[in-house]
């Protein structure tokens, strides 16, 4: 969508943030959660370097929350999740997955405690706020699930810590690796975690007062002048380069947690219930017959992530698929996760890929491709 005809509409929403972003020179949105969600802002590899090296503010409102509370809020979210939550402290976030009753993933949030019987889900692309209160008619439980007037918004690279302290003050340093604090900027009202989809150290500003959502990015904006901060977007670059799933294209319905690795966040030891635990049991004892991997595609430099999904083959025969592919210019080769037989899951095996018409040879190698330990995002201050 260029900027000279974006054909908004009232069907789809607006960010809180909008006005600002369009100041700050987005020149293209797609729909993500029925939300307009900036994904231009100019070369997406200048984009990349102003993450690793300095930082940038990313709008991310479309990350809608499902609020849920009542009485028996946790044992709801239990079991929405086969994740074991049982540890999970209030302030404490944890990236999970939802499940169906066949074991489908539906989404990939990450859960943030804010009271005993008080949640958010952070969601990915889906509609998990129709799930939830389907899910809760017949449950028996008593939870009220609504969506708030929550809308966050990304600060992340290496100089978003002398951002935030400027903001905020020293105790900012306080957050840890996905935890959170509810704040108050000049009367803004804000829960702050160290959270992110960036793969880079970083931390997500929850707004909760839609009104005030030009007010804080340019708040922002200002404080990070000093230190090189820019407007950007989400880095399809990076996130790839840390290996995480983008809902639709690396994760849908059809796809269960094992295939994609996720094993640790399936708890299918103990009297814990949840959707889809007998599902996954079985898929479990059976056995999987497809597993995420990473590749490196030997062709030349990729013009940009793939728009479709790309086809591979061993002696021409079908064996998977590439669902997110693109050139990393730190790693100087085109890297991609794909989904493929088990048989071909091997580090080594050499497959063939059709782009555009024209089949090129790509490798299994190990996935994350850069900061595997995730050393970065976790690193303390």
């Amino acid at each position: 969508m260029s900027n000279k005809n974006f054909g908004f509409g009232t069907q789809i929403r607006k960010s809180p943030y909008f006005d600002s972003t369009v100041k700050w020179g987005a020149t293209g949105f797609s729909v993500y959660n029925h939300m307009y969600i900036p994904r231009d802002f100019g070369d997406p590899e200048k984009n990349f370097w102003n993450l690793i090296e300095t930082a940038i503010l990313c709008d991310v409102a479309v990350e809608r929350q499902v609020e849920i509370t009542g009485p028996d809020a946790f044992k709801f979210i239990q079991l929405l999740t086969p994740r074991d939550l049982s540890k999970l402290s209030v302030g404490q976030c944890k990236y999970v997955l939802i499940t169906n009753a066949e074991g489908g993933i539906l989404n990939d949030p990450v859960l943030l405690r804010l009271k005993e019987n008080h949640f958010w889900l952070s969601l990915a692309d889906s509609d998990i706020l129709l799930w939830a209160q389907g899910v809760a008619i017949n449950s028996g439980l008593d939870v009220k699930i609504t969506e708030p007037d929550v809308s966050p918004l990304q600060l992340q690279g290496p100089k978003s810590a002398d951002i935030m302290i400027k903001l905020f003050g020293e105790t900012i340093k306080d957050i840890k690796y996905y935890w959170f604090k509810e704040l108050d900027l000049d009367g803004i009202p804000l829960v702050v975690s160290r959270t992110g989809w960036s793969s880079e150290f970083g931390y997500e500003l929850f707004l909760r007062d839609g009104s005030k959502g030009n007010e804080l990015y340019e708040k922002i904006m200002q404080a990070g002048e000093e230190f090189g901060l820019k407007p950007g977007h989400t880095s399809s670059i990076r996130r790839i380069e840390g290996g995480m799933l983008s809902y639709h294209a690396d994760a849908d319905i059809q796809t269960n947690p094992f295939e994609l690795g996720l094993d640790r966040l399936v708890n299918l030891d103990g009297d814990v219930n949840f959707i889809g635990k007998k599902a996954l049991k079985k898929i479990k004892e059976d056995g999987i017959k497809r597993l995420q991997v990473g590749l490196e595609i030997k062709c030349e430099k990729l013009s940009g992530p793939n728009t479709i999904f790309w086809s591979l083959t061993v002696n021409n025969v079908l064996i998977g698929k590439v669902t997110s592919a693109v050139y990393s210019p730190r790693l100087k080769k085109n890297i991609a996760l794909a989904i493929v037989d088990i048989d071909y899951a091997k580090i080594g095996y050499e497959l063939d890929v059709l782009i555009d018409g024209k089949i090129f040879k790509c490798e299994v190698i190990n996935k994350p491709f850069f900061d595997p330990k995730k050393k970065i995002t976790s690193e303390s201050l």
